[in-house]
C-alpha cells in the first residue's frame, strides 16, 4: 500500500512539473516575442542609450520589488510582460549600434541564431536525460558575482580612458558560459520540482537568454572588427 502511494506521489509530482514546464515555455515564447516588438519600436524611433539604461533600471526595479509580491497572482503575468518589454526596448540602441556597420546584420543574426541553438540544445539535454543540475547553483552564483565585479571594473576604467577590448571579450565569453549554465540549472529545477512557479521560472530563463544573446553579440561584433 505504501509503495502504491509512493508511486502515485511521484506521478503527481511529474505531472505538476510537466504543467509548470508547459506554462513556462508558453509564457517565455510570448515574452520573447513581445520584447522583440519593443526592441523593434525602440530601434525605429532611434531611442538613445541613456533612455535604454533607464528602461533597464526600471525593469530591474520590477524584478526586485514588484515581481516577488505578484508572482503568485495573475498580476505577475503583467509584471513579466512589463519588465521584458522594458528590457527589449533597452536593446534597441545596442542593436542600432551594430546595424550601423557593414557586417552588423550578420553579427546580429549570428548572435540570435547561436543563442537559440544553445537554448534549445541545453533544454533538450535536460529534458531528455532528466539530469539534476542543482549542484551548479552555488558555482553559478559565485561566477555571476565575479563577472559583475569585473564588468564594473571595466566601466570604471572606461571613465578614465582605459579600454581593454580583449579582456572585455573574454568576460563576455565567461558570461555566456555562466548563463548557459543557468539555463541548465533553471530547466533542471523545473523538471525536478525545485521551481513550481512558472512566472518566476519564465523570468529566470528570459534573463539567461537575454544575457547570453548580448554576450554573443559582443563576441561576434569583436570578431567582425566592429
Amino acid at each position: 500500500m505504501q509503495e502504491v502511494y509512493s508511486q502515485s506521489t511521484v506521478l503527481q509530482d511529474r505531472q505538476q512539473a510537466a504543467k509548470v514546464l508547459r506554462n513556462t515555455y508558453a509564457l517565455l515564447a510570448m515574452t520573447v516575442l513581445f520584447s522583440a516588438i519593443t526592441a523593434g519600436i525602440s530601434m525605429a524611433i532611434g531611442m538613445g542609450r541613456g533612455v535604454g539604461i533607464i528602461c533597464s533600471i526600471a525593469a530591474l526595479g520590477l524584478i526586485w520589488f514588484v515581481l516577488p509580491r505578484t508572482a503568485n497572482s495573475g498580476a505577475g503575468i503583467g509584471v513579466v510582460f512589463a519588465f521584458t518589454g522594458l528590457l527589449g526596448a533597452s536593446l534597441g540602441p545596442i542593436l542600432n549600434h551594430y546595424l550601423q556597420s557593414a557586417a552588423g546584420g550578420q553579427v546580429v543574426m549570428q548572435a540570435l541564431g547561436t543563442t537559440a541553438l544553445i537554448f534549445f540544445a541545453l533544454s533538450a539535454y535536460v529534458l531528455t536525460t532528466r539530469k539534476d543540475f542543482s549542484f551548479m547553483g552555488g558555482f553559478l552564483f559565485v561566477g555571476l558575482i565575479g563577472a559583475l565585479v569585473c564588468a564594473l571594473g571595466f566601466i570604471i576604467a572606461g571613465f578614465f580612458g582605459i579600454h581593454m577590448p580583449l579582456a572585455s571579450v573574454a568576460l563576455s565569453g565567461v558570461i555566456a558560459l555562466i548563463f548557459s549554465g543557468f539555463i541548465l540549472y533553471d530547466t533542471s529545477r523545473i523538471v525536478h520540482g525545485g521551481e513550481t512557479n512558472y512566472i518566476m521560472a519564465t523570468t529566470s530563463l528570459y534573463l539567461s537568454i537575454l544575457n547570453l544573446f548580448t554576450s554573443l553579440l559582443h563576441i561576434f561584433g569583436f570578431a567582425s572588427d566592429d
